[in-house]
């Protein structure tokens, strides 16, 4: 029961089309304009660019087309309702008596094929239910992704709980004049609650939007729904980022997850089971105008039979919060659950609930496109340690620390690796092969045993590195995940964080490895943003970590820039961090208080033009509450 809609594609990158025709500001329009074309009688569709399935699957019409014509030729195997495609040449011997072309910007093609048009047949385009023209940032090409830079975050306020998204604004640095942010705030049922625009300030400046105010603005009742995001006027980057914290409960709630991923996918996976005393919740936020038809997603133990259908509609834009646990009763912890989504929905988050308190945290897009890559093992002496996975050692002392590799690629069926653990210094100080983990594996690493006997870490905090271990099998296709589990040892708290594996720190490039976030492959600089608090009583931290796949140089050469909320620059410092080692970030020691207290709810920028470093942000309270995340890069 999967949409039938194209999203994102590894090969070829984002299709812009299913947010043109999802947008919530057009689709209404959209929908009404379609629906009117039965009205006209006998409505053929041309389809030059290959849009109208994905038209639509996300709007059904009541009426049926009686022709489908094309402009390529190769599209002459192509279906539409049941309709053969046809060769746009064949329309001037039609009856009909409208002309549908399913697609933007229309006006040339209007123009080359009106002399073929039957006479007395209307001609519809998609063009009267665009965006407005101000609301466009390469107005000269309407389906450009830069157009469409939307994201979504699951926004909830009330019964104590309370969310805040942080960003900065990054598109002024590629040249963008005046951005900005239109918002819309669904409710569960995907009824909209509040619109509204908010500037993004001066280059740098922190972005922070805070469901307590909103709900204040627009005087709302407690809502848990979606956030609906578009950067508008932008430059440079087509993907809207951001850290969502989620504050508050009975036990003193504190965790952090970040951006939701605009591309619904198939399948996402790398959702932990619960635990004894626990309960997993699975947020489902439907992405489309359209609800997902009841036992449209599913749920499956990773690598394993049980299943479960989750029998309920999404509301279209809707939000609904699934019990793992009710659905999949035989599934624990470290056992994991496969999501079947069929895009209808962003990339979900889970929440773990025990004692009061709860963990968020999110999925990830399971690839149904890769197959082992027989090259990578024979590719070992030129790519060294190859694709590396780092992933947080805070100090030991204070946390623990746990590693679930998660399956995430329909054909990743065996994953042969290797842990590493290195120190603050960049020493290799404890290795252990994993061996071949089955698909269906619950195998826990656990740092307190890989560490036991070693003398610790050097510095108080280090690194793991997860790599293949091509000893232990060849099955690789560079899409390695792993979840961290940290837990604050004294109070119980904990934070899940996950991620996927990278070539790092290597000029040579393989299938875009080192990957870069602007500019070409290889990506061997580093732009990340640390956000600070503006809560009372809570301390950012950031471990900066520098992996590298072969020798690179010796020291990062790292710039750290404190930025206040409004994108002033009010401290700056240096560090170097050994290759293979890592920095345990703590504002406050590294600018000062005085200065760190001038850029509250601000941001610290971290730069390097010589490697590419990697790093996870926290927030801390008094108690033993903390949040944990990967940082994000731009």
């Amino acid at each position: 029961m999967a949409l039938a809609i194209r999203t994102f594609s590894n090969a070829t990158g984002a299709f812009a089309f299913f947010k043109a025709a999802g947008h919530p500001l057009v689709a209404a329009d959209l929908r009404a304009l379609l629906a009117g074309l039965g009205a006209k009688g006998d409505v053929a569709v041309y389809d030059p660019h290959g849009h109208a399935a994905d038209l639509f699957a996300l709007h059904p019409v009541p009426w049926r087309p009686t022709e489908y014509l094309v402009q390529n030729l190769e599209d002459l195997g192509r279906t539409l309702f049941g309709l053969q495609a046809r060769p746009v040449t064949d329309l001037p011997g039609l009856d009909v008596a409208a002309l549908l072309i399913a697609g933007f910007d229309a006006g040339r093609t209007v123009g080359a094929i009106r002399h073929l048009v039957p006479a007395g047949a209307a001609v519809v385009d998609l063009d009267g239910a665009r965006l407005p023209q101000g609301m466009l940032s390469r107005p000269d090409r309407y389906l450009d992704p830069i157009n469409f830079a939307t994201n979504v975050a699951l926004f909830r306020d009330g019964d104590g709980v309370a969310t805040r998204l942080a960003t900065a604004n990054y598109w002024s640095g590629y040249g963008a004049a005046a951005p900005r942010l239109w918002l819309r705030l669904f409710d569960a049922d995907g009824k909209a609650l509040a619109t509204w625009e908010q500037p993004l300030g001066a280059p740098g400046a922190a972005v922070v939007i805070d469901s307590r105010a909103v709900r204040r603005r627009f005087r709302l009742p407690p809502f848990a729904g979606s956030l609906f995001l578009h950067a508008v006027g932008i430059a440079g980057h087509d993907t809207v980022k951001y850290a969502l914290d989620i504050l508050g409960g009975d036990g003193g709630t504190l965790t952090t997850t970040h951006d939701a991923n605009a591309f619904p996918a198939d399948l996402y996976a790398g959702v932990p089971a619960p635990d004894a005393g626990q309960r997993v919740i699975l947020w489902l936020q439907n992405a489309h105008p359209l609800p997902a038809p009841a036992g449209a997603i599913r749920l499956y133990r990773m690598g394993g039979e049980e299943s479960a259908v989750w029998e309920e509609p999404l509301p279209a834009f809707g939000t609904r919060a699934l019990d793992v646990g009710a659905l999949l009763p035989g599934v624990r912890w470290p056992g994991q659950v496969e999501v079947h989504a069929g895009r209808h929905v962003v990339r979900p988050r889970y929440e773990v609930v025990q004692g009061g308190r709860s963990l968020v945290a999110h999925a990830n897009v399971e690839r149904t496109d890769l197959k082992p890559d027989p090259r990578l093992p024979e590719l070992a002496p030129v790519l060294g340690k190859g694709h590396i996975l780092p992933l947080p050692l805070l100090p030991p002392a204070t946390w623990r620390t746990r590693v679930l590799p998660t399956p995430m690629a329909t054909r990743q069926h065996v994953l042969p690796l290797m842990a590493l653990a290195y120190d603050a210094d960049g020493t290799l100080v404890a290795q252990r092969s994993l061996g071949a983990l089955a698909r269906d594996h619950a195998t826990l690493l656990d740092a307190d045993a890989l560490l036991e006997g070693t003398g610790g870490l050097r510095g108080g905090h280090g690194h793991l590195e997860l790599v293949y271990d091509f000893r232990a099998g060849d099955e690789a296709d560079g899409w390695l995940h792993a979840l961290a589990r940290c837990t604050h040892r004294a109070s119980g708290h904990a934070a899940d964080t996950s991620f996927g594996s990278h070539v790092f720190n290597l000029p040579v490039v393989y299938r875009g490895e080192p990957q870069s976030y602007a500019g070409r492959a290889p990506g061997l600089s580093t732009r990340l943003a640390l956000r600070l608090p503006d809560e009372p009583g809570l301390e950012a931290l950031a471990l900066l970590i520098y992996p590298a796949s072969g020798p690179w140089h010796d020291r990062s050469d790292t710039a750290l820039s404190l930025v206040a909320a409004d994108g002033a620059v009010l401290a700056r410092a240096h560090v170097a961090i050994p290759r293979s080692g890592s920095l345990l970030l703590r504002p406050a020691e590294t600018f000062g208080a005085r200065a760190l207290a001038s850029a509250r709810g601000g941001t610290v920028i971290v730069r390097d033009t010589t490697c590419r470093l990697f790093g996870y942000h926290a927030l801390q309270g008094p108690d033993g509450r903390f949040s944990l995340d990967h940082l994000f890069g731009f």
